[in-house]
């Protein structure tokens, strides 16, 4: 989702990224659920509830109780939104006598400036109980290292980026997870490709959500123009890193993408890492290796439309393993400490500050691995990469 978090080293970028001043807030770490006390696997893990109708494929059971028949609900609805709205739109113009108001829709939708100056959040539309059955169907949970001062602003680097970020847009575009409970006072904007806001009917659910313009320019004005506590969010990989969403695997492109921290130089926001053990384990996809077929038409997606899609696979509605709907996989969100920037850097050290800072950065990321990783991927192939 990011093409701020990245310079001239990477001109990739996504669709839908120790210097202290002063003495940080007081912070009250969270202990993370030890392994025996996390939730028992869900159904769609527990092959012995399955029946069996083909070698491959397992069916649910049709006794599902009504809060997981809504769970999955809301998780479809909001997979097929796109595809819904952009129909929608298209049925209206065969209605003459809308005309008038479609065209007026369009030319309003093209001039409108709202994704590059904040959205039009509406917190009644996050905080829709359709959302808290979208989080609890994986679940998405929030573990926190600290506290945060509600009196600076903040740019959460979300890592990794997985098939479609899920686990970004109901920890900062919605309060299905509790974000605002977790952290009191702090105005989250999560950021998009500005391509996404050209879908009509789509671009208005965006903003409503609170979600703008990943660009330079939008980054700067929320984090400079907004009240304290008000910051953005922006997953790193992009599309990039889609591209390497493997279960059990986190490879993280982050190793050249220096544009998100230089925007917390620039407007002194604190940086702050946050890794999603699970995002990538929700989706299977099939692997394309650098050099074939599929890679290269993947990457020529990538350069003409600016965001790119895996050749991925999850379950069905009503299987476990065809279809286009993610696993009841859970995925645990952890927040960082956050990073301070120096004030009143010069122009001629920005470079350096930059640099140093990006290396801190990416020691918290470690840090937040090494940490939780036995807790909430036992199961991983390999460790943390950076790429």
């Amino acid at each position: 989702m990011s093409e701020v978090a990245k310079e001239t080293t990477d001109t990739s970028s996504s669709p839908m990224d120790t210097y202290k001043n002063t003495t940080p807030p007081p912070s009250t770490p969270s202990t993370p659920p030890p392994v025996s006390s996390m939730k028992p696997p869900s159904l769609d893990q527990q092959s012995t509830s399955t029946t069996t109708t083909a070698p491959f494929i397992r069916m649910a059971p049709l006794h599902v109780p009504l809060e997981r028949r809504l769970q999955t609900l809301a998780t479809l609805v909001y997979g097929i939104e796109p595809s819904l709205v952009i129909g929608l739109f298209i049925f209206l113009w065969t209605l003459p006598f809308l005309w008038p108001l479609l065209i007026a829709y369009t030319i309003w939708m093209w001039k409108d400036q709202a994704p590059e100056r904040g959205g039009r959040r509406l917190d009644w539309v996050r905080r829709l109980k359709f959302w808290d059955y979208f989080a609890a169907y994986f679940p998405v949970n929030i573990i926190k290292e600290a506290d945060l001062d509600p009196s600076k602003h903040y740019l959460f680097g979300y890592h990794p980026h997985g098939i479609l970020a899920y686990g970004a847009v109901i920890t900062f575009a919605t309060e299905g997870n509790g974000f605002s409970a977790q952290f009191p006072g702090i105005d989250t904007s999560l950021m998009t490709l500005h391509s996404n806001f050209k879908m009509p009917f789509h671009r208005d659910y965006l903003l409503s959500l609170g979600i703008c313009s990943v660009s330079r320019r939008s980054c700067k004005y929320v984090l400079t123009q907004g009240p304290p506590g008000r910051s953005i969010a922006i997953v790193v990989g992009g599309a990039t890193e889609s591209l390497q969403a493997y279960p059990g695997v986190v490879d993280l492109t982050l190793s050249k993408r220096f544009g998100f921290v230089k925007i917390a130089v620039e407007t002194g926001a604190c940086l702050v890492p946050v890794l999603s053990f699970g995002e990538n384990d929700i989706y299977d996809q099939v692997k394309s290796e650098q050099g074939t077929w599929v890679w290269g038409l993947q990457k020529k997606m990538q350069a003409i439309l600016g965001f790119t899609m895996p050749l991925f696979h999850g379950r069905g509605i009503f299987n476990y393993d065809i279809g286009l709907m993610p696993h009841r996989k859970p995925m645990n969100v952890v927040f960082g400490t956050p990073i301070e920037p120096p004030s009143n850097v010069s122009d001629d050290m920005k470079d350096q500050v930059v640099q140093e800072l990006h290396a801190q950065y990416m020691n918290g990321v470690q840090a937040l691995w090494d940490k939780y990783k036995d807790d909430f991927a036992p199961n991983r192939i390999r460790e943390l990469a950076f790429v």
